[in-house]
């Protein structure tokens, strides 16, 4: 690194999603120049908690955590996890209406997730929530220490295996609620970066994407080296969900998901109010 190039901290999930959006960016085949980047591989509620507290310089964090840090951070326009068919399960052991799980635990995978602000939104009611890794609520869920369980990630497509049935799809019930496609998360720099900056680094994130898109195998190392319990055919359909065209680019429609997001969860008195615009102009 020479003396005039600046080092920012990265934050992403280990998830096949995320190293597969950041392949390219963080090896230094979409540079820009005078930037390099730190990463650091966490759970998506870690950072979310680490980017509540300021810690790192662009991240991946739930847009429910977004609402809490929008005097200080923007959103990029590339990198997101939002489409449509991808919302988190709230599932159980005997399946079953949701009405009869208030009053009862339900797991969920972190205080600031979407997961969590959707369970909320879907039901007030359902207030007896477990805060647990993702990767735990299953296996909580079977053994009964919870009565359900909220699930994200690969979850979504093993959650058969552990014997557990699908009470509701929250993502299937915000589309239809909110005619609106499920934002689930973003990339976030802090506004103190400066616009430029933080367009610069949108720009090269996109050109990460385009890179695994046009070379397939280049990634697949990295992306293995993260994903060691996940079988080839669950990596390839959890990057085939969650990587979509709104992770090249939010456009229209990707932004208006999340304002509306962000304002039901303002007049569910869940995250504070902001003036500030959430996006990179």
């Amino acid at each position: 690194m020479t003396s005039k190039q600046r080092e920012l901290s990265l934050g992403f999930s280990p998830c096949p999603n995320d190293t597969y959006i950041f392949h390219a960016l963080v090896c230094g085949t979409a540079a820009i120049p005078g930037i390099s980047f730190r990463e650091r591989l966490e759970d998506v509620e870690t950072l979310n908690r680490l980017a509540l507290a300021g810690e790192l310089d662009v991240s991946k964090v739930s847009c429910h955590l977004y609402g809490h840090i929008r005097d200080d951070y923007v959103m990029l326009s590339s990198g997101a996890a939002l489409g449509r068919g991808c919302g988190p399960l709230l599932v159980s052991r005997d399946g079953g209406g949701a009405a009869r799980l208030k009053g009862r635990p339900i797991a969920v995978p972190g205080r600031y997730t979407t997961a969590a602000l959707l369970l909320r939104l879907f039901d007030p009611g359902l207030d007896n929530l477990a805060y647990m890794p993702f990767n735990e609520i299953m296996p909580a869920v079977v053994r009964g220490e919870v009565a359900a369980g909220v699930i994200i990630h690969e979850s979504r497509f093993t959650f058969g295996e552990y014997g557990l049935k699908r009470v509701v799809d929250l993502g299937e019930w915000w589309e239809r609620d909110s005619g609106q496609p499920i934002p689930l998360g973003g990339i976030v720099a802090r506004r103190s970066l400066g616009m430029d900056t933080a367009r610069a680094i949108g720009d090269a994130i996109r050109a990460s994407i385009d890179h695994a898109r046009e070379n397939p195998a280049a990634a697949i190392d990295y992306i293995r080296s993260h994903a060691q319990e996940m079988s080839d055919e669950v990596c390839a359909a959890h990057i085939g969900l969650y990587v979509n065209e709104f992770s090249r680019d939010l456009g229209n429609d990707g932004r208006e998901a999340i304002r509306v997001l962000l304002r039901r969860a303002e007049a569910g008195g869940i995250i504070p109010s902001c003036c500030l615009d959430p996006f990179v102009p």
